[in-house]
């Protein structure tokens, strides 16, 4: 478990309670959930709901709002909440920042940063759509996405997958 942080609700006497709004998609499956889970609270709690109760909601829940403007966990300029979870838990494990440059690269369009963000912007509009109605299961569905892209970041850099379909000087000559 990452350092305490009673201001966030991470104390390791109970789960940790995080809440932001309805209908995840990158940064909201990545931040808190992927990164809390997997670094700093794995019995961590999850809440999504409409946008206009998301504070209301984390007050009766004691819940931590994160993603959203106010929230606790919120972009930061050019960096997203991936990156303020990392800077308030001091996060420094080996690949967790080339995961960082591709979540924001994804979840603040701009997609030249890394160029595995549009990849993970792809796979993150399309678990949308394969769960619709339940926000709880394609998190469940999503946090493997973001273990496999995880074990890329932190050792998978010198792998690579090479194939010549078709050998275009031999078929010019």
């Amino acid at each position: 478990m990452a350092r305490k942080r009673p201001d966030l609700g991470v104390t390791g006497d109970r789960p940790s309670r995080w809440i932001t709004r309805a209908r995840p998609k990158i940064d909201r499956v990545a931040c808190p959930p992927w990164l809390i889970l997997r670094f700093v609270d794995p019995r961590a709690e999850f809440f999504y709901v409409p946008d206009d109760e998301v504070f209301a909601q984390a007050a009766a829940l004691q819940a931590v709002p994160y993603d959203i403007a106010g929230g606790a966990i919120t972009h930061e300029w050019e960096r997203c909440s991936f990156d303020a979870l990392l800077a308030a838990f001091e996060l420094r494990a080996p690949g967790l920042d080339r995961l960082a440059a591709i979540v924001r690269g994804a979840d603040t369009d701009r997609l030249a940063l890394a160029p595995q963000a549009a990849g993970l912007l792809a796979i993150s509009l399309g678990m949308s759509r394969l769960h619709p109605d339940d926000d709880h299961a394609m998190l469940a569905a999503a946090l493997p996405v973001y273990d496999a892209l995880y074990a890329w970041c932190r050792d998978g850099q010198g792998e690579a997958h090479r194939w010549t379909a078709h050998d275009f000087q031999k078929a010019a000559a």
